[in-house]
């Protein structure tokens, strides 16, 4: 199993450092992944967050493919519906050349309203601008000259150089939570980004099989919110209040999405100090505890749902970077041997 860690870049006001110093930090905590023996470091992508979630991952993960040698560089996901794909193709195939092979690219129609508002383009296509976008990546790194005919993008004669290190091309993978973007990503024959989710799996791995294809064949990588510490208190009071201000977060975009019945449940949350003891489902199923309580729980639901990839959301938005650089270390020394 492929074990990586979720890099968003957040940086929110009530914990605020100077932006070099804090992307410096993160840049070091990447880096320290790849020392401690973390196969993939993965960069997430919102607009317009008053914490600066990650709006631009290509500079992102040019400097961690620069400033690294062994661990891949991954995006879960890009918000594909607002880029351009001839620039994200030459983009990506760069990073893929300073990574020398060591980059995944994945992509999402997003949800969140007042991202698309902000760029000028309409939710409602998110969906095709997705399908395009994909279709001309796929094209453009698989055929050279490239043209294409879509509503979108109308393009002739593509040629991409210096095109990417992997052959064919590298890892492309599509996040979706609907059944239409699930069976979606199966037909374009993409990787799976999944939230840890047994039937949104097994939808995709039927979609792969109605397409004619092998699930053999394609990754399957589940988003787990994590904390580990020496106990299960110590390990919620360090992070409780870091976890509470993300779900919140996204709760509140969810609600302001409204693209699936039930999202709004996520926005009801204890308080921070309640957190650890409540029955109340929350949003990523968060695994806060000792090393034996988080491999155990580990082991369950990848027995349950196909994993070939797990992704370890474990830098909250504002925790200090010390202490969350100490559930890496516990991680690694303690829960990966036995998840392995």
């Amino acid at each position: 199993m492929n074990v990586g860690l979720l890099f968003p870049f957040r940086n929110p006001p009530r914990w605020r450092v100077p932006w070099p110093e804090f992307y410096a930090e993160q840049f070091r905590q990447i880096e320290m992944a790849e020392q401690l023996g973390y196969d993939t470091a993965w960069l997430t992508e919102h607009h317009f967050s008053e914490d600066g979630y990650s709006p631009s991952l290509i500079p992102i993960a040019a400097t961690a493919a620069a400033r690294t040698s062994t661990i891949r560089i991954g995006t879960f996901l890009i918000l594909l519906p607002l880029h351009h794909p001839v620039d994200l193709a030459e983009s990506a195939a760069t990073v893929d050349i300073i990574s020398n092979g060591r980059f995944d690219l994945g992509f999402g129609q997003g949800y969140v309203p007042s991202e698309f508002e902000g760029y000028g383009i309409p939710k409602k296509e998110r969906a095709s601008r997705l399908r395009e976008g994909v279709e001309v990546i796929q094209g453009i790194w698989s055929e050279s000259p490239f043209s294409y005919q879509g509503k979108h993008f109308e393009l002739k004669d593509i040629r991409i150089v210096p095109p990417p290190v992997q052959e064919p091309y590298p890892p492309i993978w599509i996040g979706a939570r609907g059944a239409k973007g699930i069976e979606r990503a199966a037909r374009l024959g993409c990787h799976f980004l999944g939230v840890s989710d047994p039937e949104a799996q097994q939808r995709y791995d039927n979609a792969l099989r109605e397409a004619g294809r092998d699930p053999k064949d394609f990754h399957a990588a589940q988003l787990r919110w994590c904390f580990v510490g020496e106990s299960r208190d110590r390990a919620w009071d360090a992070c409780q209040d870091h976890l509470h201000y993300m779900l919140s977060w996204y709760g509140e975009r969810l609600v302001e999405a409204s693209d699936f019945k039930g999202d709004e449940n996520f926005a009801k949350l204890p308080a921070p100090e309640e957190m650890r003891d409540s029955d109340q489902a929350m949003l990523g199923q968060p695994m806060v505890g000792s090393p034996d309580e988080i491999a155990q729980e580990i082991l369950s639901f990848t027995a349950g749902v196909r994993t070939t990839h797990l992704v370890l959301g474990m830098h909250f938005p504002g925790i200090a970077p010390s202490v969350a650089q100490r559930s890496m270390e516990l991680f690694a020394k303690e829960v990966m041997p036995a998840i392995r």
